[in-house]
């Protein structure tokens, strides 16, 4: 039954760890048709990956074992919460006889409490059960209804020897949320009043847009009325990046050149599931004018002071859009795109970051997805220019380093037909490494640029430059690929630490099919435009430091 409503929801694939505890329930995976196991080095990288592949296909699942397993994955899980990723957590625990009795068990704190592991998971989803034969049907479909509706994770555990339980099944209900008319009606009036009267309206693209699929809801709205938008980083990506209404990215004062005085003027801001994060807004450098702000959140509506309640976003763009048909367009003054001029000649620069960076965007493909893990790889390609198509996988809220290598896996696993690239640093590659190994095995398309930085050195950026707790250990990255069992002729796996070298690696990854491993080297302070800025903005806000860390 479980399994069936995961199908229907569009779930293909359920990554996890075996355990003692879940074992009868991989046994129905692997005679259900249309979903597959896919089993990572842990816990962690498990739920990364279902969060990876979820914002590729819409929806993930990950399956744990009772305890060990739940609480190995809750980081993962918390981050997809605060990143708006719909997740599904299935635990196996423990038998219905043991729960009843409270047996000290293994896997538990041996007190007899079952309900420790469920209170964690609560603060971390947004809809839980333990399923029983009687109210397993109802529970679970309470369950994925609100993961299916708010976009976030979920958790069910299910006791080990309940899964061969015959229960009778309804169809599946989908879940459709609709809007009040009313109500509807009189929201989008005052959308459409503040569009007509606006000298300089804006759209402000967050992550909502990817949730609920409003991608093309929102360019009609922009194309109808000749309104410009802009995304803040956690919606990279999701609208086209080129065009005459593209304004850039927008991340407060770290905006790219233009934008943010283009916001901080606009006397119309229709924010789209805006949430302005310290990581998002440039250190809650934002401006906006007072009152310009037109809130748009998932089923609400704030405008003007007035909130409305009853509605859906979806159905609030699509009634707008309705209501503006025939009006004439706005003719905001835009500013000029930014002028990136002509490159510098690679060749007259020395070895370092700027040149890596400015040859890597190069390197990029229209439809790429593209991973980027938190700190200098992520913050390179914020302010990077990506070909048409490409996706941009990153996690800027949860901000956790090792984030985005089992997140590609899943990513890779979901979009197989794609190409994808990934930027870790050798920091981050360490929390996460194992689960190269599972890309391998799956037989991946997928270059890796391994930036060898010798620590951490977005940590360096905002203190302790020369401390010994930013140092890391100094891996053989390049070996690893056929250590942890790859094909070797399959492989392709090189270092570079010069510019010569990089072009050979850039060159041979261009016709690699497979996996690519290019480990990059460079001194532990170099790093991309923008970190360093990064840096103080994060020292002021976090210690009250003023003086510079880098001397």
């Amino acid at each position: 039954m479980l399994l069936d409503r995961l199908r229907q929801l569009g779930v293909s694939r359920i990554y996890g760890v075996p355990g003692d505890y879940n074992l009868e329930f991989l046994e129905l995976v692997e005679r259900t048709p249309g979903i597959a196991f896919i089993g990572t080095c842990n816990e962690l990288n498990a739920a990364y990956a279902a969060d990876g592949d979820a914002r590729m296909t819409g929806i993930g699942a990950v399956l744990v074992t009772y305890g060990v397993g739940d609480l190995a994955a809750l980081s993962a899980v918390a981050g997809a919460c605060a990143e708006g990723v719909p997740v599904v957590v299935i635990s196996g625990m423990p038998p219905m006889h043991a729960i009843g009795s409270r047996a000290l068990v293994h896997h538990t704190l041996a007190d007899g409490d079952y309900d420790n592991v469920m209170a964690c998971y609560r603060q971390f989803t947004v809809a839980s059960a333990r399923l029983q034969p009687a109210t397993a049907v109802a529970e679970t479909d309470r369950v994925l209804h609100a993961v299916h509706t708010l976009k976030r994770p979920v958790y069910i555990q299910f006791p080990s020897d309940i899964c061969y339980v015959d229960v009778d099944v309804p169809p599946l209900s989908p879940a459709v949320v609709k809007s009040d008319p009313a109500l509807l009606a009189q929201a989008a009036g005052w959308v459409v009043q503040r569009i007509a009267q606006a000298r300089q309206p804006v759209v402000l693209v967050d992550a909502m847009v990817r949730q609920y699929g409003l991608h093309d809801l929102v360019l009609r709205l922009c194309t109808q009325h000749g309104i410009p938008y802009a995304a803040l980083s956690t919606a990279r990506t999701l609208l086209p990046e080129s065009g005459a209404l593209w304004l850039g990215a927008y991340g407060g004062q770290a905006s790219a050149s233009g934008v943010a005085d283009y916001v901080k003027n606009a006397d119309c801001v229709i924010g789209l599931g805006v949430r302005f994060v310290d990581s998002t807004s440039g250190y809650f450098s934002q401006e906006l004018q007072p009152g310009a702000l037109i809130d748009v959140q998932p089923f609400s509506l704030t405008c003007d002071g007035r909130n409305m309640q009853g509605l859906t976003a979806a159905d609030l763009l699509d009634e707008v859009a309705q209501k503006m048909e025939g009006m004439p367009p706005a003719c905001p003054a835009l500013p000029a795109s930014p002028d990136h001029g002509a490159p510098a000649s690679p060749d007259a620069r020395p070895w370092g970051q700027a040149v890596f960076w400015q040859r890597v965007e190069a390197f990029l493909q229209p439809g790429d997805i593209v991973g980027a893990d938190n700190g200098s790889s992520m913050v390179a390609m914020l302010h990077a220019r990506l070909p048409a198509g490409c996706s941009l996988l990153v996690q800027p809220v949860w901000a956790a380093i090792g984030y985005s290598l089992p997140a590609s896996l899943g990513a890779c696993l979901a979009m197989p037909d794609r190409r994808h690239v990934l930027f870790i640093g050798d920091g981050s590659f360490q929390v996460t490494a194992q689960e190269l190994s599972t890309l391998l095995r799956h037989q991946c398309n997928i270059t890796i640029f391994l930036v060898n930085n010798g620590g951490y050195t977005i940590e360096r950026m905002i203190l302790g430059p020369q401390a010994a707790y930013n140092d890391i250990a100094n891996w053989d990255y390049a070996a690893l690929p056929a250590a942890m069992g790859g094909d070797a002729a399959a492989i392709l796996s090189l270092k570079a630490g010069d510019l010569a070298g990089l072009d050979t690696a850039l060159a041979q990854a261009a016709r690699h099919e497979g996996l690519a491993f290019i480990e990059v080297g460079f001194t532990p302070l170099d790093a991309p435009a923008g970190l360093d800025v990064m840096g103080r903005a994060v020292r002021r806000y976090d210690y009250g430091i003023e003086t510079p860390a880098l001397s």
